[in-house]
């Protein structure tokens, strides 16, 4: 995923010359990085993509962040213990994703005659169906922000408050954005 945005942003910014600016959140959990599905890379730069296909799902989950993990963690119990299939999404960017939907609302808008834009995560979502869960591990406003774009019911989990705990581990399950949370 990084080597992908960053490969967009330096084509954009410095081969094309187009005024934007990109950022990047890196978190300092090591972890193994999946391969990259086949044409991912457009969901990638788009806000979302799906890394886990597990056909004819009854959930969604959506994860961005290291949380990316627990959703994983979370869609293989569901499956082995409770025989509930789901989906596994990697977000990217939730203000992607957000920006995208403003767009298309303003676009609506605006040319009433015309064939309407459908934002990245609704056209993403429509095949699939199911609940859709969020998990991030920022505040669930962040995740929240896609809201409208969502036409399902839409459940967001994030580390709104505060806490201290001596592990991560710990301090996922104080926020509820464990494994364990996803699945209730």
């Amino acid at each position: 995923e990084l080597a992908v945005i960053m490969h967009d942003g330096l084509r954009r910014m410095y081969g094309e010359g187009e005024r934007v600016y990109y950022y990047l959140t890196l978190m300092n959990e090591n972890y193994e990085q999946l391969a990259m599905p086949e044409g991912a890379e457009e969901g990638i730069k788009r806000g979302m993509y799906l890394l886990e296909d597990n056909g004819s799902s009854q959930v969604q989950l959506l994860g961005s962040g290291v949380i990316l993990r627990e959703v994983q963690k979370a869609s293989q119990i569901l499956k082995d213990e409770f025989n509930i299939t789901s989906n596994v999404w990697s977000v990217t960017s939730f203000n992607e994703l957000t920006r995208d939907g403003m767009v298309c609302d303003d676009y609506n808008r605006l040319h009433p005659m015309d064939e309407e834009k459908v934002p990245w995560v609704t056209e993403q979502l429509a095949p699939h169906e199911g609940i859709v869960v969020a998990a991030t591990d920022y505040l669930k406003l962040y995740a929240d922000q896609i809201r409208a774009a969502v036409y399902s019911d839409y459940y967001v989990l994030g580390t709104d408050g505060f806490g201290r705990s001596d592990t991560r581990e710990h301090l996922r399950h104080h926020f509820e954005v464990d494994a364990k949370s996803i699945i209730y």
